[in-house]
């Protein structure tokens, strides 16, 4: 499934490799695409031959701009039922999910990310999340994981500071687990997928609602 190739896939050895393939636009994301994201994620859910999801972006410069902002509601909530669906179905999925965070990572970009188990990134990316700015409300659910993952001060700094963390920053605090050179990203993230393509798939659902705590 493509979104005038705007969402592109590519599966390999039972990888599933998802790319927001809209670079001129720091690939931010229309509701269209966020309607084709969430049926990939349920699709891939239900997909027993499944073994790992990378999602990624493309190009050189920016992971995902988060929402396009010419379809925002300004003052109210910037993450109505499309985004709210989309993080539900990616967050759901029973197989490992790996961010490929291969530039800078932005409002929704982090929801994309907050939502994957493993976040990598290349060096010299920055995160922000600037609802304060736009003028828009963040998702709980978005807010809930960034309390849990890096506390309620650093959530803080990210979302009523609306500074912009660099990333040696963002693996201190624990938002990015491992900074990878740009050259290795692909090969690391399919090297931590590996272990999945020799396991039983239900096992590994397991362990991963045991590290959930559902």
């Amino acid at each position: 499934m493509m979104n005038n190739g705007l969402i592109l896939q590519n599966r390999h050895n039972n990888i599933l490799t998802i790319t927001i393939n809209r670079p001129q636009k720091a690939n931010s994301l229309t509701n269209e695409m966020l309607r084709n994201l969430t049926e990939i994620f349920v699709k891939a859910s239900l997909d027993e031959r499944l073994v790992g999801i990378i999602v990624t972006g493309s190009g050189d410069r920016v992971f995902c701009a988060g929402a396009d902002l010419s379809e925002v509601v300004r003052g109210g909530d910037d993450t109505p039922d499309e985004w709210k669906k989309m993080a539900d179905s990616l967050d759901k999925i029973p197989v490992l999910t790996v961010a490929c965070i291969n530039g800078h990572c932005m409002g929704g970009g982090l929801t994309l990310a907050l939502n994957c188990d493993i976040r990598l990134s290349v060096p010299d990316t920055r995160f922000a999340y600037p609802v304060l700015r736009n003028n828009i409300l963040p998702g709980q659910y978005d807010v809930d994981i960034l309390n849990s993952l890096i506390g309620r001060g650093r959530t803080s700094i990210i979302l009523l500071s609306g500074q912009t963390i660099e990333l040696n920053e963002a693996l201190d605090w624990g938002l990015i687990d491992r900074k990878v050179q740009r050259s290795n990203l692909t090969k690391e993230s399919e090297e931590l997928l590996a272990a999945g393509q020799a396991s039983d798939r239900y096992h590994q659902m397991n362990i991963k609602k045991r590290i959930r705590g559902t």
